[in-house]
């Protein structure tokens, strides 16, 4: 609800502060006051327009301030939250300052926004209907929403968004799946073959280590088996170790008579015999080594090489085969296993477009059934306001499926009889136009919360009978709810909760846009002088009094 409107330097308005109540506001004043000023004013706040020629000759610059109260759930927390704006439970303050000579700046709750922001958290605090609104009854992007809400329908809407992201969610698996196998079908021949080249070689990790140390083992037995084996051949047929034990046979005899001078030379033969026999072991053992079949290092070059090979031809070191193998093993038994799961991922989309199917024809059951609804609701108030020769009708049509559904909803009129039936913006004229508005906002309202409403001259080419029954809707719509109207008419006048007068005046040249809050025999007066003008005579007065 709005609160309290605070205008500076905007136009003909130097300083004003307007506090509102809940209820119906209407807002009177003679033609070229300045009521036109105000919702100016007002819209600039809410940031439905410019800042263009609003700043007060002589100012160099004019703001509006707008004090609006919501309950913690409202929709333009969630407009706030998304925008990073901190939420305040007294209330939020719209403000908007207009330069002469620069662009206008723009705070929510004392925090800059840009002028999107704010109109986006404005639009779902403060409805504005006339012949030009663009955003509210006359959008229809909005018709569906507006009757959906009429109609009650909010676990159908959520049950069909539920199941259309079910769909699209399945849609996605199904598309992806269809290009990995897709991708992978065209490398089968690849895969299959080389696949059966590493399950042939079937390459183990280390192995090339393993095999190179072996090849150059046997490449070296080669080279120094014959050296070996001649040394072998020394120590053994050539009788080193035999010369060794005869002359220490011969030394041992004579050590008795060489008292001691034998010892040394007998202990070093000793030795050697010892050491001549370790040798002689450790060459037979390093012969028995050195010992291979000349095909096992023709076996084993052949296997390094297809392993290095094979490695070359798949950028890959030979440690990597093994793990290279499994992984296209797996891209391979994966062509197979998609046909099972394509099929598993079709089924599965085509139970959820089943479901959604089944959730929006639902839905779609409902809108007709509260279009037709709303429909009636609408027909029974155009005779009251004069129009009782129009019709009103929700055109509801097929269109592509999405997230609210698989219907086009409009709010369409057709203003004489046999005439077609056409968008709101388009067929009515603007008194007819602010009529069949209040009309639908009336029947609207009936299942809609309340909120803040305006209606700029809203009663334009209507009075006695037509007036009166305006006012009456408007003292409905207000109940539970707040309207602003600016009204030329007295019966509306007369049905307000709170009445405001615009009047502008001169001094020295200067012109000024002042505006009352009305009560008692002020209030009396104005409605006499919207009754008899400038003269207000007693029978005026008592006729006002017999409005209110």
């Amino acid at each position: 609800m709005l609160e309290c409107l605070t205008v500076r330097d905007i136009v003909l308005i130097d300083h004003l502060v307007l506090d509102f109540d809940g209820g119906l506001n209407v807002m009177t004043g003679e033609t070229g006051a300045g009521k036109s000023i105000l919702l100016d004013a007002l819209g600039f706040a809410l940031g439905r327009r410019d800042a263009r020629g609003l700043v007060r000759a002589g100012a160099s610059e004019g703001s509006v301030e707008a004090a609006i109260h919501c309950a913690a759930d409202h929709p333009a927390r969630a407009v706030m939250d998304e925008a990073g704006i901190a939420w305040d439970e007294d209330g939020l303050i719209l403000r908007r300052i207009a330069n002469a000579d620069g662009p206008s700046r723009a705070f929510v709750n004392g925090q800059r926004v840009n002028a999107d922001t704010l109109r986006q958290i404005a639009e779902t605090l403060v409805e504005v209907h006339g012949q030009h609104d663009d955003r509210g009854l006359l959008n229809a992007r909005g018709h569906r929403a507006l009757l959906d809400s009429f109609a009650a329908t909010d676990a159908g809407v959520a049950k069909v968004r539920a199941a259309w992201r079910a769909t699209r969610a399945a849609q996605d698996a199904l598309q992806t799946a269809e290009a990995q196998i897709e991708a992978a079908a065209k490398d089968r021949e690849y895969l299959e073959h080389a696949v059966a080249e590493l399950r042939d070689l079937a390459p183990e990790e280390g192995e090339d280590d393993l095999l190179g140390s072996r090849r150059r083992l046997m490449q070296g037995a080669e080279r120094i088996r014959d050296e070996v084996l001649r040394a072998a051949t020394v120590l053994g047929t050539e009788g080193a170790e035999g010369a060794v034990d005869d002359a220490l046979r011969r030394l041992d005899s004579a050590a008795a008579a060489a008292e001691g001078r034998l010892d040394p030379p007998l202990e070093a033969l000793s030795r050697a015999t010892e050491a001549l026999a370790e040798a002689t072991s450790g060459i037979e053992a390093a012969l028995e080594e050195l010992r291979f079949d000349p095909s096992e290092l023709e076996q084993a070059e052949e296997r390094l090489f297809a392993i290095r090979a094979l490695a070359r031809k798949h950028q890959c070191g030979s440690d990597d085969l093994p793990a290279l193998a499994e992984t296209l093993e797996a891209r391979l038994s994966a062509i197979s296993a998609g046909e099972g799961e394509l099929k598993s991922l079709t089924l599965a989309l085509t139970e959820a477009k089943a479901q959604y199917s089944k959730a929006a024809s639902a839905l779609t059951a409902a809108r007709i059934k509260a279009a037709a609804a709303l429909d009636k609701a609408v027909a029974q108030e155009l005779p009251a306001l004069k129009m009782e020769r129009a019709r009103f009708a929700t055109a509801i049509a097929p269109t592509d499926p999405g997230p609210d559904g698989q219907d086009e909803v409009a709010f369409t009129i057709a203003t004489n009889p046999g005439a077609a039936f056409g968008p709101l913006a388009t067929i009515a004229s603007g008194g007819e136009l602010s009529r069949f508005l209040l009309a639908l906002k009336v029947s609207l309202a009936t299942r809609l919360g309340g909120g803040t409403m305006i209606f700029d001259e809203i009663d334009r080419g209507v009075g006695g009978a037509t007036a009166d029954a305006v006012g009456r809707r408007l003292a409905r719509l207000a109940e539970g709810a707040q309207v602003l109207v600016v009204t030329h008419s007295p019966q509306v006048a007369a049905r307000g909760d709170a009445h405001f007068r615009i009047a502008k005046s001169v001094s020295a040249g200067d012109a000024r846009t002042r505006i009352e809050h009305l009560s008692g025999e002020e209030r009396r007066d104005e409605i006499a002088r919207m009754l008899a003008g400038d003269q207000i005579t007693d029978a005026a007065r008592a006729a006002a009094d017999a409005l209110i």
